[in-house]
């Protein structure tokens, strides 16, 4: 089997990269044990391997509105719609942990309508859905269904939010061509021993 590249750009060399990249991508493996192939590829980039963090975690990261387990079911969902493969794999990857689910993932990412979710959770996603793929038409009938089921103005604000960022991240994975990285396909499916 040959082992295929990270991405069709360039990975730098961990020692040629500004300080605060090179920390960011170690404190990542440190904590992960392994380098998640996102940092590699947008690290040819500098700024915007900043830029992208940044508002990754300023979307990712909270703990108020949505849970982080229903912040991973969107991009699942959602780079399932779009094509992903390294969204899928990797966000798969922690939904199944932050969701303790070892089969909402691969549900999701196939066909969110049938997943093992909430009924909240299955409004969330059908406006996630169509923000991605027809956000023209999303209009005040989507955001009262929405706030029926408990979300506020802010928590809607982050699902729109979350769908829109992994939209361009879908694309920037599929213009890389980047891979996942094999760690990710076994994270999450088998309680830990």
């Amino acid at each position: 089997m040959t082992t295929l590249p990270v991405s069709r750009y360039p990975i730098p060399d961990l020692a040629s990269l500004p300080d605060d990249v090179r920390e960011r991508i170690l404190g990542v493996q440190e904590k992960a044990g392994f380098v998640p192939n996102v940092f590699l590829t947008l690290a040819h980039r500098p700024a915007e391997f900043r830029a992208f963090f940044a508002y990754h975690d300023a979307l990712m990261e909270k703990d108020e509105g949505l849970t982080k387990a229903e912040r991973e079911m969107i991009v699942v969902a959602t780079s399932g719609a779009n094509e992903c493969l390294y969204c899928v794999v990797a966000h798969g990857a922690i939904l199944r942990i932050r969701a303790k689910n070892p089969r909402v993932a691969d549900q999701l990412a196939t066909n969110y309508r049938k997943a093992e979710i909430t009924p909240r959770q299955r409004a969330m996603l059908d406006f996630a859905m169509k923000l991605a793929l027809d956000s023209a038409s999303v209009g005040d009938a989507d955001i009262d269904t929405l706030k029926a089921h408990g979300f506020d103005d802010e928590a809607i604000w982050d699902i729109g939010a979350i769908t829109a960022f992994f939209a361009m991240s879908n694309r920037l994975a599929n213009l890389t061509s980047m891979r996942p990285n094999d760690e990710f396909y076994l994270m999450g499916r088998l309680p830990k021993a």
